[in-house]
């Protein structure tokens, strides 16, 4: 069983706004996406089956520097991602360790 993965790199991210330019270019969303929590929520549980059966795994990198401007949009950025989660047992978010760039 091999997973899709899909990388959203946050290096330059500095605001929610730029979070979401980011999401919808690496996920691929629709021009009509909304751009806001709501709408990243539901269009994570609604993103198409990737090819295969293993699923779908989004590595975020280079987050840190996001994390620490916005304390509180991150705080909401990762309870979107588990949400999305637990709501979609074939996907998976990973946050990934490192360096910031």
């Amino acid at each position: 069983m091999t997973q899709f993965v899909v990388t959203l790199d946050l290096d330059g991210v500095t605001d929610k706004s730029a979070l979401m330019e980011r999401c919808a270019e690496a996920l691929g969303l629709p021009d009509w996406f909304g751009r806001n929590w709501d709408a990243l929520a539901d269009s994570l549980t609604d993103l198409p089956a990737p090819p295969g059966d293993g699923g779908l795994q989004i590595v975020v990198r280079n987050w840190r520097p996001y994390a620490e401007a916005r304390p509180q949009e991150w705080a909401i950025a990762q309870d979107v991602f588990a949400q999305a989660v637990d709501r979609t047992p074939a996907l998976s978010v990973l946050l990934a360790l490192g360096g910031s760039s």
